[in-house]
């Protein structure tokens, strides 16, 4: 092992408190952490909607359908009308950043899911 000199730029010796085995490893662990919430999530979402109706199912996909249409073909003769100009591109952004908004509060309104009564722990 080298010896340091004392030279406060010598960082070919890491410091006695840093073992950047368990870093990597304490690393891995809280992204596996992480991830297992965020997967946990996705299944608690996806069992909940096997209990909605064939309706409600129909009218996520018709919402959505809707207001992507709405985005790409309505939202779009902003710019189109106004000659391609940046203040129209700038002008659609916006529009489209408050349209999308509204879309998501609507969307979060209406096709909610409750996933509190789902509880994986079995203790």
């Amino acid at each position: 092992m080298p010896r340091s000199n004392g030279d406060p730029d010598d960082e070919s010796e890491t410091p006695p408190f840093y073992d950047s085995r368990k870093e990597a490893e304490s690393s891995f662990w809280r992204l596996k952490k992480a991830s297992d919430a965020s997967r946990e999530n996705r299944v608690k979402t996806v069992l909940a909607q096997e209990e909605e109706s064939l309706l409600a199912t129909l009218g996520r996909v018709a919402y959505i359908s809707v207001c992507i249409l709405f985005d790409g073909l309505i939202l779009t003769e902003i710019p189109v009308s106004m000659g391609k100009t940046v203040f129209s591109w700038i002008l659609f952004l916006i529009i489209l950043w408050g349209v999308i908004r509204i879309q998501r509060q609507l969307y979060d309104n209406w096709f909610a899911i409750d996933i509190s009564q789902i509880d994986f722990d079995r203790t």
